[in-house]
């Protein structure tokens, strides 16, 4: 029997950051962006299964930094309720646009264009000049990422 999956915001102190290495292999740069921004967290019972991380850019826009789920649970449709609650809490605040950074190409570029989110602009080299070591994806190394926006 599958256990029900709660979703609420969180503080940041209690957002595991092992979770969020799933996402971001940079432990500096999640615990940069980490500790002022809104987090959602997913869990089954007492365990934190998958985290949301958004941050304010301005009043009505946000950016995404970072959505993971446990690897146990993946493939469960987690990862898009996680997504879904986010956004409607971000509409209630009155947010008018979140935006993100990711990969060329993957599964995260199809998991966020099927919640509308549209390409705005290319960030060459930039997980090259980002991070100390190369990511790889399906054996393809990563370079430029994709700022992808959407209007909420």
């Amino acid at each position: 029997m599958e256990r029900t999956i709660d979703i609420k915001e969180s503080s940041p102190d209690q957002v595991p950051r092992s979770l969020l290495l799933e996402a971001d292999p940079s432990m500096d740069r999640i615990n940069r962006y980490v500790t002022d921004s809104v987090c959602f967290i997913a869990t089954i019972g007492h365990d934190v299964i998958g985290v949301c991380v958004l941050k304010a850019l301005s009043r009505d826009r946000y950016e995404l930094f970072n959505i993971a789920v446990s690897p146990g649970y993946q493939k469960r449709g987690i990862g898009s309720q996680l997504l879904r609650y986010a956004l409607e809490a971000l509409k209630e605040r009155q947010v008018n646009a979140v935006e993100l950074g990711t990969g060329t190409f993957g599964y995260q570029l199809a998991f966020y264009q099927r919640f509308g989110f549209r390409v705005d602009s290319i960030c060459r080299d930039h997980f090259i000049d980002e991070y100390e070591e190369p990511i790889y994806e399906n054996g393809i190394q990563l370079r430029d990422m994709l700022r992808l926006v959407l209007n909420l």
